[in-house]
């Protein structure tokens, strides 16, 4: 084989393996199983030996600049190892937790096909083909949704339409850099910030962010972690899809556009991550189901990146790639979690779990460490990364450091409502037993990574996270502990903050799901909160709401139309029909008369014509 077509592997390997599960017959049991998961260990096995190396493929495709060109570098080699590894370790849950359902075919297609479409994005140097794989994931997303069950179809509709119109975005965007480029080659487009290149970046900057799962291409997620099947969520939104969108996100603020702080898109950049984090994280703060609080932290952290990146300062771009990995690792533990303590219950409604921290201790260890890492405790990963971004943040603007931080607060408060709720407290259950240890060992090798990426956190930062930067370092190293001392001290009184407002949320309500109650219900918030759990506040409602008033009006001017070509027009022609059979009596006296009056008319016509 050349050297070369060994980039195909991380792509053909799952792709072979998803095929060959969709020719299994169902009867035939443990085979779908063998072969999707041979197929992630031999991606993953590939994508390490790939790892640090640097290759370029180039086939002849489709002509006119667009070439099947694959490039391996560091970023790439990065992104594809994390991406084959969470998929190794989430297919190794699903061993268990998707036996004996039906559409567990489906689900490993789905699930392999996938891996192979994120892959190839993440690969592709020439924008047509990043394009098909990026668009080839959208499909494989709806599919993954819609085998969830009978609900699962209007959420699927909801993704793809959300998605998609992103999607066109970034086609758009594409087209664009194209023709002031001059080429599609991704590594040989540099262009200045400015005009229409603004407009391209902007263009090419919504398809990231949606892909990642910002605000306002966020609200297919909530619904998707109830309707989809729940390893999805840690696979796809979790893990995968931020990759992907921020590594884009990342490479065309990095090279293939000229970004400095005075550039205006680093605004735009900071304002949208700011808002998802806030708005996301206090949606977070208020839901009774497990899922569906994770699916809005989901939103919530993705805001963190999009901020630290557009700091466009190094510790900020730093911080941002930095958290793009941690928050993989701990919401997809998370999810994990939710779905052995839903298997081993059947629920996720925080009103009917409790005391699972007894019979399910395993996994209430790996959610605390994942719960503290999310919120920002040392020495755990999130922490490390998440003080690079409010390090950049603050630097940039005291109201975008307020943002993060703030969003911290309220991302510890959920989760000790969760914890508290979901492991503490009392429960009718008695019976509940731990998760088998197909499910376990993801969850507790996850967890672990939590830790191994916080408290020695120089190995992450300078193997994998500082090459990509390079020489804007200029040397320096963001490894160790922060060096803002001022700043961690109010990350830690942030962090005393919400315990302190979980305990008095607590006495006051008297359970763990109840420890938001105050801040739910508080005098204006309280009417915002019901109006948004509405989804008055819902692009997609929205969209679909200004759609039917459209349609409602032009549906009434269709029949406008029709009224007056197909009744007044024709009446008036029944009316002026009806007059002159009346007039066609049959006299000729009658007929002379109008005779008459017809030349009379004539002759006065001509006389005031002259």
């Amino acid at each position: 084989m050349n050297n070369s077509m060994i980039l195909l592997l991380p792509i053909l390997v799952p792709s072979v393996a998803a095929l060959l599960v969709l020719l299994i017959p169902k009867r035939v049991g443990l085979v779908k199983e063998t072969l999707a998961i041979l197929g992630l260990f031999v991606t993953l096995l590939s994508s390490y030996w790939l790892f640090g190396k640097s290759i370029y493929l180039k086939i002849a495709w489709a002509g006119f600049g667009m070439d099947f060109s694959l490039k391996l570098f560091h970023f790439s080699s990065f992104a594809v190892a994390a991406a084959s590894t969470f998929a190794f370790l989430i297919g190794l849950y699903c061993l268990s937790f998707m036996r004996g359902k039906d559409i567990a075919k489906s689900f490993y297609f789905y699930f392999l096909i996938s891996l192979a479409f994120v892959n190839g994005a993440v690969l592709s140097d020439n924008l047509v083909l990043m394009l098909f794989f990026w668009e080839g994931l959208l499909a494989a997303l709806f599919g993954f949704i819609i085998i969830g069950g009978k609900a699962s179809f209007k959420t699927a509709i909801k993704a793809f339409i959300i998605t998609g119109v992103a999607d066109l975005c970034l086609m758009l965007g594409i087209a664009l850099t194209a023709y002031l480029s001059g080429t599609l080659v991704i590594s040989n487009i540099s262009l200045s910030l400015g005009g229409l290149s603004a407009v391209a970046f902007t263009l090419l900057m919504t398809g990231s962010i949606a892909k990642a799962g910002s605000m306002p291409f966020h609200s297919w997620i909530p619904d998707a972690a109830i309707d989809a099947p729940l390893p999805f969520m840690a696979f796809l939104p979790a893990s995968l899809e931020k990759i992907l969108g921020i590594y884009f996100l990342s490479r065309i603020t990095l090279s293939m556009f000229s970004i400095t702080q005075s550039s205006w898109v680093t605004i735009m950049m900071m304002v949208i991550g700011s808002v998802t984090i806030l708005f996301a994280v206090m949606m977070a703060l208020i839901q009774k189901d497990y899922k569906r609080l994770l699916s809005y932290h989901a939103i919530s952290q993705v805001g963190y990146m999009i901020l630290g990146i557009g700091t466009a300062l190094p510790a900020g771009i730093i911080g941002g790639i930095f958290h793009m990995i941690n928050n993989a690792m701990y919401k997809s533990a998370l999810f994990l979690t939710a779905g052995s303590v839903e298997k081993q219950t059947g629920t996720t409604d925080l009103e009917k779990l409790g005391g699972l921290w007894k019979m399910m201790p395993i996994t209430f260890s790996c959610f605390a460490i994942a719960a503290v890492s999310i919120s920002g405790v040392p020495p755990f990963n999130g922490f490390f990364s998440k003080e690079l971004i409010y390090d950049a943040a603050f630097e940039r603007g005291f109201i975008y450091y307020l943002a993060a931080v703030l969003g911290s607060f309220f991302t510890a408060a959920s989760f000790l409502k969760l914890g508290h709720a979901a492991f503490f407290g009392e429960s009718g259950e008695t019976k509940v037993k731990e998760s088998s240890w197909l499910m376990l060992v993801p969850m507790i090798l996850i967890a672990l990574s939590c830790v191994v990426f916080g408290v020695w956190n120089a190995l992450p930062l300078n193997n994998l996270i500082q090459p990509i930067l390079g020489a804007r370092l200029e040397g320096h190293s963001f490894a160790g502990w922060p060096t803002n001392s001022i700043i961690v001290l109010v990350t830690a009184v942030v962090l005393v903050l919400a315990i302190i407002n979980h305990i008095l949320g607590v006495r006051a309500t008297g359970r763990g799901a109840g420890a938001a109650d105050h801040i739910h219900y508080a005098p204006g918030l309280k009417q915002t909160y019901a109006m948004a759990e509405k989804r008055y506040f819902d692009p997609y409602d929205i969209g679909l709401k200004i759609v039917g008033w459209i349609s409602w009006l032009a549906f009434w001017a269709d029949r406008g139309i029709d009224w007056i070509y197909g009744g007044l027009s024709a009446g008036i022609a029944f009316l002026i029909g009806g007059g002159l059979r009346k007039l066609h009596n049959g006299n000729f006296g009658f007929y002379l008369v109008w005779s008459f009056v017809g030349m009379f008319a004539v002759m006065f016509y001509i006389f005031l014509a002259r």
